[in-house]
């Protein structure tokens, strides 16, 4: 009697391996279908008839009660499980997964890394003698295993076989490329069966040997039991290196008593959207492919050889010219002879995409690299996004946020787009807020771009957009904190604020919070820097929070948030950062007075947005205690001079006494040195527009003896080091020039002056200034 099993191993996302199963299903009539997938996946298979659900698409099975454990099983149109799939549910036939439930294989897991865990955290014994180690004495050599010297990938040894470079290349060629049906996979099992004969056990690691071991005796228990229900063809679909192991002669005695006694967890299973991206190997996914998009291609031609060639330099030309790139019918008629000519020489039924790709670098792109890579990421990666139906089962939380991505007309896309946002439009305000309360629960699909922050004055927000497989693990995570989107937002922050200490980054918060419109989250983030503002007598820490909170006055307004109930907090943030903060400028080395320089900078713009009558004056003290005292660092003296000279707080006269006392000869190099640094502020405009600062930079130069300035001289370079090679040489122009609006001196030798020439001008600029002779 024949046996009713039938073994298809397969490569996982391999467009070649589903044709050639469709076929072989076709002549097989299969009435049982089982396939390698996780057992809690099959209530899902319910969807598989839906319009709705379009792949790429995952399984994401996670533990209901620690979502850091969680597996994705992606499937592409392409995919031999989603066609098996596909075949079951059309012919309603009975379909399952067979590999071992991940309720066992999580609590496996979890058990692993608290072992894991607890070794790391036990304390090293160090033995007291000798003897009670395992050691190898030095003069014995030691061999390594031999599965050192093997590859890692089983198929890539087939491949140097066969004469190939690596396995990818090899399969392709061999099977995905081809449609051969069911004697197909009588040979791949035949490969497979002579390759895990010559591979050790324990080449992939103890751990791993005996999870593998747990699947394969789950999966022919499984298999017995389809076997034991009575079914006469049975279609059994796995990855081709179980195929061997599947058809071997161990007992269900010894496969039972492996499996008796697994750990368990409580598990959930849903479909989510997936990515031509993420199911390359490059993404981190272990059975990866490189080219998804070539094998959608594959897959859409079908047994149509010719055009595969010409519909692939078809799309590759359109994407060009999208693009403004060159490509003419001539460039597509050479690539194609090159390309049918390269597959040739190679000994090639047809072009494949390393014979393809390289008919296009030389014949289209002419050597250049560049369009290459855009073809890579647009048409051999893709980007093809998944779709699923609403009402796959989910947490409330992913409801909330595909029904604002809905209302807003904000639909999650796998490409990057920008979004530029007027916020003086009801539904823009809208998305900002949507967009900055996402970010608040790690859910980073927009992204502000560079430079935002720095146009916070004007009614446009600029994102970067681009939609996530793995948000949807996010979204599930961050449920415990809400239903909604704005609920599970004010509840992450109110959870941060416990452990937060830095007011800089407390006061971050509050602008964020703002932005994303969370009053809630407001009021508690606001009583929390408070709080801690009034616990703390740090000037550099009370000063660090003002800049982000002089923003919120500033663009408040915008954003239509309300900015009042900080008021009284930035007040007197800034009173008594500015009490504290000329103690806090004394006894600091280089590196710390370069720190606070950028706190000082920073904390002076934000005072002067603030622009209160109080605050600014006692901003202003600070600074002059600063800058006319002793004890602060030399650097941040004259950045304070500089910074009161700028708010016309000190005259050009002040300026000159101050620049004579710290560049004096009795001055240290040094400090001279630190205190020039700060003046100018790394701003060469300074020097190049301000007739003032000139003078005094000029002055103090010009005066300087020999000797001092010998030592000066290099410290002076220091200072002018920040500045652009055109800054330097616009400053050495004008050293030639002289001081603008000054009288140029031009010594001249009296041998130069050549009077009877100079009396020829006379008539012409008496006639010119209108002067009678």
């Amino acid at each position: 009697m024949a046996s009713p099993l039938h073994y298809f191993g397969i490569r996982h996302h391999g467009p070649g391996c589903a044709r050639s199963l469709l076929r072989a299903f076709e002549s097989l009539q299969p009435d049982c279908i089982l396939v390698e997938g996780p057992p809690e996946a099959e209530p899902l298979l319910s969807f598989m008839a839906h319009a709705d659900l379009r792949p790429p698409v995952a399984v994401l099975v996670h533990a209901s009660e620690d979502t850091g454990l969680a597996a994705f099983y992606p499937f592409a149109e392409f995919s031999p499980e989603w066609q098996a799939l596909q075949w079951g549910v059309k012919h309603a036939l009975p379909t399952r997964f067979i590999d071992l439930p991940q309720a066992h294989r999580m609590a496996i897991e979890q058990a692993a890394r608290a072992a894991d865990e607890a070794k790391a955290e036990a304390p090293v014994e160090t033995p007291l003698d000798d003897d009670e180690t395992d050691t190898v004495p030095a003069s014995e050599t030691v061999e390594e295993p031999i599965a050192t010297a093997l590859p890692d990938d089983p198929f890539d040894w087939l491949a140097h076989a066969a004469g190939y470079a690596d396995g990818e290349s090899w399969w392709n060629h061999m099977v995905e490329e081809r449609g051969d049906g069911q004697d197909l996979f009588g040979a791949i099992a035949e490969a497979m069966t002579a390759v895990r004969a010559e591979t050790p056990e324990d080449r992939r690691g103890q751990r791993a040997m005996e999870r593998e071991q747990l699947r394969e005796a789950f999966m022919r228990q499984s298999i017995r039991e389809a076997v034991k229900a009575g079914h006469q063809r049975i279609a059994v679909v796995c990855g081709a290196w179980h195929v061997p192991a599947l058809q071997g002669t161990v007992t269900a005695k010894a496969d039972a008593a492996l499996l008796k006694g697994l750990p368990k967890l409580k598990v959930l299973a849903t479909w989510v959207p997936w990515t031509y991206r993420h199911l390359t190997s490059a993404s981190g996914y272990g059975a990866g492919i490189d080219s998804p998009g070539w094998y959608e291609h594959l897959w859409q031609q079908g047994e149509q050889v010719a055009g595969r060639t010409t519909g692939w330099l078809a799309r590759v030309a359109r994407l060009l010219r999208e693009h403004d790139l060159d490509c003419s019918s001539a460039h597509l008629i050479e690539a194609t002879r090159l390309a049918e000519t390269l597959a040739a020489l190679r000994e090639r039924p047809a072009p494949g995409l390393p014979e393809l790709d390289e008919a296009v670098r030389s014949v289209i792109c002419m050597g250049e690299q560049a369009p290459l890579t855009l073809i890579r990421e647009r048409l051999t990666v893709g980007d093809r996004m998944g779709q699923v139906p609403a009402d796959v089962p989910t947490v409330p939380l992913q409801r909330d946020i595909e029904q604002a991505q809905k209302s807003l007309r904000l639909k999650p896309e796998a490409t990057a787009k920008t979004l530029d946002l007027d916020l003086r439009q009801a539904n823009d305000l809208a998305r900002s807020h949507l967009l900055h309360r996402l970010r608040l629960l790690d859910l980073d699909w927009g992204e502000p771009r560079a430079g935002q922050r720095a146009s916070r004055g004007t009614f446009h927000e600029v994102w970067q957009l681009q939609w996530q497989p793995e948000f949807a693990l996010r979204i599930i995570e961050a449920s415990r904190f809400g239903a909604t989107v704005a609920h599970a937002a004010s509840a992450r922050v109110m959870e941060r604020l416990a452990a937060e200490t830095s007011l800089t980054a407390l006061a971050e918060q509050v602008d964020t919070v703002l932005l994303a419109d969370l009053p809630v989250a407001v009021q508690a983030v606001t009583r929390a820097l408070e709080d801690r503002a009034a616990l703390t007598g740090d000037a550099v820490q009370l000063i660090g929070a003002v800049p982000p909170l002089a923003n919120v006055f500033r663009y408040g307004s915008v954003r239509q948030t309300d900015s009042a109930l900080l008021s009284h907090v930035l007040d007197s943030l800034i009173v008594r950062g500015a009490i504290g903060l000329p103690i806090a400028c004394g006894a600091l080395d280089a590196e710390a007075s370069e720190a606070l320089r950028t706190c000082l900078i920073a904390a002076h713009d934000a005072v002067r947005l603030r622009d209160g009558e109080e605050t600014t004056a006692a901003w202003r003290a600070a600074l002059r205690s600063i800058a006319f005292g002793e004890s602060a660092a030399s650097l941040l003296r004259g950045v304070s001079c500089r910074l009161l000279l700028d708010d016309a707080q000190l005259d050009s006269d002040g300026a000159a006494q101050q620049l004579a006392r710290n560049l004096s000869a009795g001055a240290p190099p040094t400090e001279a040195a630190a205190w020039l640094e700060g003046f100018l502020n790394r701003n060469a405009m300074v020097l190049l527009h301000d007739e003032a600062v000139w003078s005094l930079v000029d002055r103090w130069l010009s005066g300087l003896g020999e000797e001092h300035f010998v030592q000066v001289l290099p410290l002076v370079r220091r200072s002018f080091a920040d500045f652009s090679g055109a800054d330097r040489r616009a400053l050495g122009e004008r050293a030639k020039r002289g001081a603008v609006g000054g009288t140029a001196q031009v010594a001249t030798a009296a041998s130069d002056w050549d009077e009877a020439r100079a009396v020829l001008a006379l008539p012409l600029l008496r006639e010119l200034l209108g002067v009678k002779a």
